[in-house]
């Protein structure tokens, strides 16, 4: 049974450190070596909310691609996500990347763009993982980082995970 290597990228704009907890609990549940990015603010972009809290995690999962989102799109339903009367959006987890995949498989279209527009995925995921190559950009995460001009403030802030400080940059 092979690993593969994934990158997700959490949000959360309600209850934000009880929602990322859970879902961070969660995907330790059935992802390997889960690594995580320091928590970083920023403001919502696309919708009129209140400030996100956002991270990039690292693992390794035996799941298939397919499965693994729908395994996702279950941890934020148990987090209020998809009910009717939510304000807000307590959870958010979005497959990234998946081993080095690129294109389209059912809908789900990797590397997802949002690594490219939104300096709340791409400082995070280049500091988990600058070396990575990005599929698409044929550039390291940290390259992206240092050339991208994304006019988005992030602030890191504190934040504490089963006894680990994921505040530091």
């Amino acid at each position: 049974m092979s690993l593969n290597r994934v990158y997700l990228g959490l949000g959360s704009n309600v209850e934000r450190e009880r929602h990322l907890t859970a879902g961070l609990d969660a995907l330790a549940v059935f992802l390997q070596d889960l690594q995580c990015s320091a928590v970083f603010e920023s403001q919502a972009v696309g919708i009129k909310s209140g400030p996100f809290f956002n991270l990039v995690v690292t693992g390794l999962t035996d799941m298939p691609l397919m499965e693994l989102d729908r395994r996702l799109k279950f941890i934020e339903a148990d987090n209020g996500r998809y009910a009717p009367e939510r304000k807000g959006l307590p959870l958010d987890i979005d497959v990234l990347m998946y081993n080095d995949l690129h294109g389209s498989f059912d809908g789900l279209v990797l590397p997802r763009a949002e690594i490219l527009k939104n300096a709340f995925v791409l400082w995070p995921l280049a500091l988990i993982a600058p070396q990575l190559m990005h599929p698409g950009a044929a550039k390291t995460m940290g390259q992206l980082w240092a050339e991208a001009q994304i006019e988005q403030v992030l602030a890191p802030v504190p934040f504490e995970w089963r006894g680990r400080q994921l505040t530091g940059i």
